[in-house]
């Protein structure tokens, strides 16, 4: 995995189902993420992301509030330069588009099978901000 100059490593995980978002902050540790942020709505993710500042915010398109996940990735990755990895449900090609439109380059893994492919993405998109 890319290493970042700092030795802790922040990850900010913008789901808002509890049991997903634990299983993600849980996935990040492994990885060597010292600190998780859990935000379950877009208010919530971009309070903590000016805050904290982040390494790196795993994303699902449906939020709290019926708040779109791409926008406030879209405004994560604008305002805050932070990396985002989409985590999530909605993985049919009209969704992937808007994604991909709004957030051109990050990695979409389906949240069924994101354990597989989680430490690939996060690689992928640290080394698109970076590259």
């Amino acid at each position: 995995m890319d290493q970042l100059s700092s030795s802790h490593r922040r990850a900010l995980i913008v789901e808002d189902e509890i049991v997903i978002a634990l299983g993600l902050q849980d996935a990040m540790s492994a990885m060597g993420f010292d600190h998780c942020d859990l935000a379950p709505s877009d208010p919530r993710a971009r309070s903590l992301a000016m805050s904290a500042q982040p390494d790196i915010a795993l994303v699902d398109v449906s939020l709290e509030g019926g708040r779109e996940g791409i926008e406030a990735a879209r405004w994560l990755r604008e305002v805050c330069e932070v990396p985002v990895v989409f985590v999530t449900g909605y993985t049919d090609p009209d969704t992937i588009d808007r994604i991909h439109q709004q957030v051109p380059g990050a990695p979409v893994i389906s949240k069924p099978d994101y354990r597989g492919g989680l430490a690939d993405a996060v690689d992928a998109a640290i080394a698109h901000r970076t590259g």
